[in-house]
């Protein structure tokens, strides 16, 4: 399933599934057994699941899908969980030594943003925005202490993530990462959530980030040093993960920081993430006056 959340004819945030480029709303066709809400829905566990696709199965989608406003797939979650340094390709550009474990952030659930969202900042907060093409995947039940081999049983789905990136901010004297990485608005996602069964392998998917047009990052999730399963053991062996929360994977290399002269992003710009399954992200850049 094409898992989306939406609102129609500026209404409030529904839950949907794609069918045939129309929207199934699933809390009206399971007869209110389905929340509006992403989150709550991934509470239900694989009870949830299997009714939303045999809600999915039994109805005819009543919206077509460009007449309504995609928000993010899930707007709320506990967490956003991050990797950095994880691709072999953004290793080399770096120049840095192979990280032995995983490098890890978190960026603020008030950073998200849906696909068509303005990714906005003012100019005297930051002057170098980075892009960062991204896979994200959502956990789809509580997890602590997760062996990688059961891993994948605690994954709800997939979904794009532009892990966009105020590099003056985040490489300032002290551990500024966090703040870099959070600004409103510095975390778009989706523009659907894509249950596991979509995706036959996470760990080989195209990853593309274009700027106006003109690709920038070109990689596979192939070059990933540090692999799903290992990320949810060795992230739920330091704290549980909820139904919602979400981690994003790294980026591949092309970032605008190691570029020569730097790149960075601007007033006018659109930037969009495609990570193969998982549709395309778009989202215009706004400086704030």
């Amino acid at each position: 399933m094409k898992l989306i959340t939406y609102c129609y004819k500026d209404g409030a945030p529904q839950l949907g599934a794609i069918k045939d480029e129309h929207i199934v709303n699933l809390a009206a066709n399971s007869g209110g057994k389905i929340p509006n809400d992403m989150r709550t829905f991934l509470a239900m566990g694989d009870a949830g699941m299997a009714l939303a696709r045999s809600t999915v199965d039994d109805a005819m989608g009543s919206v077509a899908l460009d007449q309504v406003k995609l928000l993010a797939p899930i707007t709320n979650p506990t967490k956003v969980l991050a990797i950095g340094l994880n691709y072999m390709d953004h290793v080399r550009e770096t120049g840095i030594d192979v990280p032995k474990l995983a490098t890890m952030f978190c960026k603020f659930p008030s950073s998200i943003i849906g696909p068509g969202d303005a990714i906005m900042w003012r100019e005297d907060v930051t002057a170098q925005v980075d892009y960062e093409a991204e896979l994200a995947f959502v956990i789809g039940k509580t997890a602590r202490y997760v062996p990688e081999a059961d891993a994948f049983d605690y994954i709800a789905g997939y979904m794009n993530c532009h892990d966009v990136s105020a590099r003056d901010l985040q490489m300032a004297p002290g551990d500024q990462w966090i703040r870099g990485k959070s600004l409103d608005t510095f975390c778009p996602l989706g523009p659907f959530l894509a249950t596991k069964d979509e995706i036959a392998d996470p760990h080989n998917l195209s990853i593309t980030c274009t700027l106006n047009g003109e690709t920038m990052q070109n990689s596979n999730t192939k070059e990933l040093i540090f692999k799903i399963p290992y990320l949810i053991e060795y992230l739920s062996k330091a704290f549980t993960l909820l139904p919602g929360d979400v981690v994003i994977t790294g980026t591949p290399d092309g970032v605008g920081a190691f570029r020569k002269p730097p790149i960075w992003l601007k007033d006018g710009d659109s930037v969009t993430v495609e990570v193969e399954g998982l549709g395309q992200l778009t989202n215009p850049c706004v400086i704030e006056k």
